[in-house]
């Protein structure tokens, strides 16, 4: 403790010989930062943002909303997969798709926490009955990692998988007999 509380002049030595967090040591040396890259005092580009959304040439920024259709479609290609979102949102969408010129809403079921260089996200499912969940869960996580992360150049810390239902089959043979029957075959 004594030595660190000599002053740092010509007699004394070197200060430091690790860098600081920010790569410059306290005696105004340069050093290596966390990431590999050389700084100095006073260089601009250190401040600068790094990675592959930004470059010296210009910066990409991505919206919520094309990390939510990616993340959807990449969800809708894992088998087992029969529906996204809960069952308020899916009715209110199978009333939608139902209106002439309307689009497929393919975000459907997925939430997206995005920031510069990273994001999470939250999909919500209907799982096929006969599906293991925990290996429909797992395919999910994988392709919406791949899929967003070969798209965007983000980071995808985590793929949250929130199963709201499991669709029976015995579910599409109740609702194809209650459209086929006609009042009067009910009544006697």
């Amino acid at each position: 403790m004594a030595d660190a509380q000599k002053p740092s002049g010509p007699s004394s030595g070197p200060v430091s010989a690790s860098p600081s967090p920010g790569g410059v040591s306290s005696s105004g040396s340069t050093g290596t930062a966390a990431h590999g890259t050389v700084t100095s005092v006073g260089d601009s580009e250190s401040t600068r943002k790094s990675g592959p959304l930004h470059t010296p040439h210009g910066d990409t920024t991505i919206e919520e909303t094309v990390v939510q259709k990616l993340a959807g479609l990449a969800t809708r290609e894992v088998p087992g997969v029969y529906a996204m979102g809960n069952t308020a949102r899916r009715v209110f969408s199978s009333m939608t798709e139902r209106i002439p010129g309307s689009q497929t809403n393919v975000s459907n079921g997925v939430s997206v926490e995005k920031g510069e260089r990273q994001a999470a996200v939250d999909v919500s499912i209907v799982v096929d009955y006969g599906y293991s969940i925990v290996e429909v869960s797992q395919g999910i996580r994988r392709n919406v990692i791949r899929s967003v992360e070969n798209a965007t150049g983000l980071e995808v810390l985590e793929v949250n998988v929130n199963v709201t239902d499991v669709h029976l089959p015995e579910d599409d043979s109740d609702d194809d007999q209650d459209s086929s029957q006609k009042p009067s075959d009910r009544l006697e």
